[in-house]
């Protein structure tokens, strides 16, 4: 089977199926076409975009649930943390080469917006706890410590040899 293949076959053949490549067209945008909600970058000052860390309202929201727990009564906790909320920027890396060595410059990339400029922001690590406290009025109980350690570890990631219960008042 000897096929000739002519400039004028060409342009009859997409002149045949010149539908069928429009709906493959068609698709394929349809395919590339952004969908659902364009979340902005974080801005690095606080109140943006990215919800601060706020450990008071984190302490009281644990107070308020650990006081849920049977047999624990009246709770108060208090959580030491090694480091806040670290936002880590995007950044642009340039090399320069120089007469005695090459330079490395890096840059946090920044956009504009209508209200001005903000960071993006590439990495946001959680912050880290160091140790927890916890004042209860059944913490005298071996069942109650033990309900609130577990607790207060599944909240936290802290271990158990990092957490403390003491019976209040």
């Amino acid at each position: 089977m000897n096929v000739e293949w002519r400039p004028e076959r060409l342009w009859e053949l997409l002149d045949k199926y010149k539908y069928v490549l429009l709906a493959l067209a068609a698709g394929l945008a349809l395919l590339l076409w952004p969908v659902g909600e364009q979340k902005e970058p974080a801005q690095d000052a606080p109140g943006g975009g990215v919800e601060d860390f706020d450990l008071a309202g984190l302490e009281e929201k644990l107070s308020r649930v650990l006081s849920q727990v049977e047999g624990a009564g009246e709770v108060t906790v208090a959580l030491t943390v090694k480091n806040g909320t670290e936002r880590v920027p995007l950044t642009d890396r340039s090399t320069a080469a120089g007469e005695r060595e090459d330079r490395v410059e890096e840059k946090a990339v920044v956009i504009n917006t209508g209200s001005g400029q903000q960071t993006v922001v590439r990495l946001e690590r959680a912050p880290v706890f160091q140790g927890a406290v916890v004042v209860s009025q059944g913490g005298d109980r071996a069942e109650v410590r033990l309900l609130l350690t577990q607790a207060v570890s599944s909240l936290t990631g802290l271990g158990a040899d990092k957490i403390t219960i003491c019976k209040g008042g």
